[in-house]
């Protein structure tokens, strides 16, 4: 396939291009910055900033499918509002450019951990976390909007990692997987990355939300 990948230089992101890369799709990296990207088979990188729904349009013109993991960077200052004007801007920029297949990146804050009760909403959720998983739910809540995208939007678990490619993962909905002893389950960042490829190649989601974790 030929597919579009915002976010393709972050934590997420990068083991997505190269997951991606492994089984010979074509790869179009959107980058504020291509000269920092090294060239790799496979590879095409497109200057764009983000926020601007026009440069979006333009970059992912003809390609099959677009994946985000856009996220501004937890140590931004303005994570909720820039978190939500790219998110606008890339869904406005794919609808223009007749892209139809969307898979989203978000965030576990918006996995239910009881009835009516989203992770982001307890007491204990970090701080430091709050204002971009906050956006992160409302990028979800406008996804649903969506009638003509083929969306999808995946929720990592809490523990999300660097370690090992498994290949396994068990599959979830709307609600936070119980992991050992009633904790929270986690995941490797590679193994999430399989998990977003195999969306992809066989798509089990589409206009739903999912999670997935060991």
């Amino acid at each position: 396939m030929k597919i579009a990948l915002i976010g393709g230089t972050g934590f997420v992101g990068t083991p997505v291009l190269g997951e991606l890369l492994s089984r010979g799709h074509a790869v179009t990296l959107l980058a504020r910055n291509p000269s920092n990207i090294a060239a790799q088979a496979g590879l095409t990188v497109v200057q764009t900033d983000v926020l601007h729904a026009e440069q979006v349009a333009h970059a992912v013109a003809g390609q099959d499918a677009v994946i985000s993991a856009y996220n501004p960077g937890w140590g931004e200052a303005q994570i909720h509002d820039l978190f939500l004007q790219g998110t606008q801007a890339i869904f406005q920029g794919i609808k223009q450019a007749g892209v139809k297949r969307l898979l989203v990146v978000g965030g576990a804050g918006s996995l239910y951990v009881a009835p009516g009760v989203q992770l982001v909403d307890v007491p204990e959720f970090p701080a430091e976390y709050k204002q971009g998983a906050l956006a992160a739910r409302a990028a979800l809540n406008l996804i649903k909007k969506e009638e003509t995208l083929e969306w999808t939007f995946l929720s990592p678990p809490i523990g999300l990692a660097p370690g090992e490619r498994s290949g396994q993962y068990r599959v979830g909905t709307d609600n936070l997987l119980p992991g050992v002893a009633d904790a929270p389950a986690g995941i490797s960042v590679q193994d999430l990355a399989v998990a977003i490829v195999d969306e992809m190649e066989t798509p089990k989601h589409i206009q739903k939300r999912f999670t997935v974790a060991h």
